[in-house]
């Protein structure tokens, strides 16, 4: 800036110093912040000996966006049932599209009641002591009303 535009610009600046945020727009020399905004900075090398792929010993849904799988992902849980056929159909979406995150929602729910379903089988004792606690309960708070 030239000599009477820079003092005109330090004079605007002291006049509206009181106003929060005031100055934020300022060029990146005059910015307070400049200096400490990588501090440390971002490690941005690319490898030289990337770490080694996870093996593939389940099967792993992957984005329509992302053809390639991470490094490391998650084994514990593979899909299954009917909540792992609305898994698949989600990934054949794209993460952009709100079905995708719909079905993926759809097939939460879904999980829940094949786990509630498989523990039914497991125990029918207990189920139908709980199943039978579970409608008391409900007669209960509908009788309340």
């Amino acid at each position: 800036m030239a000599g009477t535009e820079r003092e005109t610009h330090m004079d605007s600046a002291k006049q509206y110093a009181h106003i929060p945020g005031w100055g934020s727009d300022l060029d990146r020399e005059n910015r307070p912040a400049v200096p400490m905004e990588r501090t440390p900075p971002r490690l941005d090398v690319p490898w030289s000996d990337p770490p080694p792929q996870q093996p593939m010993t389940v099967e792993i849904l992957r984005s329509a966006e992302r053809p390639e799988h991470s490094r490391t992902f998650g084994t514990r849980l593979p899909p299954k049932g009917l909540s792992g056929a609305i898994r698949r159909a989600a990934f054949r979406r794209s993460e952009n599209d709100i079905g995708h995150w719909l079905l993926l929602i759809a097939a939460d729910r879904v999980d829940v009641a094949e786990g509630l379903a498989a523990d039914l089988r497991r125990s029918p004792g207990k189920a139908a002591l709980a199943g039978a606690g579970a409608a008391l309960a409900a007669w209960w708070l509908l009788r309340r009303r």
